[in-house]
């Protein structure tokens, strides 16, 4: 059965390399201090030294994270910029391997996390799908209806047969975000309610991306907009520091985040 199952999942990135040890000493020193001001609002992860190996500047993004996700869940993850939402996504993705801890995943995951990820700026719009296709591993019936479907989706007219490099930023947002929604996966993985272009546009991906939620059996997404999370979602995970700060009904959490939103003002 479709599932998700972290436990005790840790991940920690090296930062400096190359630098000398007491240059190491200094950087670590100041934004130690610097973490130390802006800690009341659990911003980044947990940063210290790593004085047996390296000597480099360690950050741990996620520390002793443990989550069930089951068919049927819809959760929304929140908490401010640097919490670590972004980084649990890709550890959920198989982007970032945990550096400890155990990742059981179970199902046929997507993740839309940058919709120009894999792009090709040198190949036409229709060559980029068509490599897209091959990732896939898609049938050559199925390649000719979904190449048709990306074309009018992302209208571009003639653009469609020209290099990327000649895009507009948003017209390669709208080819991206109409190869990121081809798949049908068990597990979606969303990175903010990404929406492009007018308002024409606007209203197609919505439609699309609330078709693809549909037909996932899991949904876990990262984003700011609690208007998306109270339409989508049936629990949410508050993160803070790279930890589960809260971790429930939907309601129930957004209340309490609203709540201290409010008085953090």
């Amino acid at each position: 059965m479709t599932h998700i199952h972290l436990r005790d999942v840790s991940l920690t990135f090296p930062v400096l390399h190359g630098a000398s040890r007491s240059l190491k000493k200094t950087v670590f020193s100041r934004a130690k201090s610097s973490v130390q001001k802006i800690r009341q609002g659990k911003v980044g992860g947990t940063m210290s030294l790593d004085e047996a190996g390296s000597g480099c500047l360690l950050v741990q993004a996620l520390s002793g994270f443990n989550i069930s996700i089951n068919s049927g869940d819809r959760v929304g993850l929140i908490g401010h910029n640097g919490a670590g939402k972004t980084t649990l996504l890709r550890v959920l993705a198989g982007i970032y391997e945990a550096s400890a801890g155990r990742v059981d995943v179970e199902g046929k995951r997507h993740a839309l996390i940058d919709p120009q990820a894999g792009m090709n700026p040198e190949l036409t719009g229709r060559e980029n799908f068509r490599l897209f296709a091959l990732r896939l591993g898609l049938k050559k019936s199925e390649v000719q209806a979904m190449e048709k479907d990306v074309e009018e989706f992302s209208d571009l007219g003639l653009f469609f047969d020209l290099p990327l490099r000649l895009y507009s930023s948003g017209m390669g947002v709208r080819l991206g975000f109409a190869l990121a929604t081809l798949p049908r996966p068990n597990i979606l993985l969303m990175d903010e309610w990404f929406m492009a272009g007018d308002q024409r546009f606007q209203n197609k991906a919505e439609q699309r991306l609330s078709s693809m939620v549909s037909s996932a059996e899991i949904v876990v997404v990262a984003s700011h907009s609690l208007s998306v999370l109270r339409t989508w979602c049936n629990r949410i995970v508050w993160m803070e520091g790279g930890c589960i700060k809260m971790d429930g009904p939907a309601e129930d959490i957004l209340e309490a985040y609203e709540e201290f939103l409010k008085k953090a003002q």
